[in-house]
């Protein structure tokens, strides 16, 4: 029994180690991500355009359902979290024109 007990916990550890990277890799691609939002954000506030592109924003919706179903993710999901991005970026743009 000390062996499965072991060897559960060697499995354990090694998700947990892929967790932690893959959470890296997502801090660090957010980052990124927000770095292109915010250049977008100032041409935006630059030639006063409108904080938001509904269009651009259903696009990006449909996209990223299609996406997380080809990657097995729930989609509502993923909706959710671009939908917190979007207001986040607009938030920012928001802030940017001000």
């Amino acid at each position: 029994m000390t062996d499965v007990v072991a060897r559960a916990a060697e499995v354990l550890r090694d998700h947990r180690a892929s967790i932690d990277r893959l959470d890296a890799i997502l801090v660090y691609t957010l980052a990124e991500r927000f770095k292109h939002t915010q250049a977008v954000g100032r041409l935006k506030a630059q030639y006063e355009l409108p904080p938001s592109d509904p269009n651009r924003e259903a696009h990006q919706i449909e996209r990223l359902e299609r996406l997380s179903q080809e990657a097995d993710l729930d989609p509502e999901f993923a909706r959710k979290f671009l939908a917190f991005i979007i207001s986040e970026v607009i938030r920012h743009h928001e802030k940017l024109q001000k």
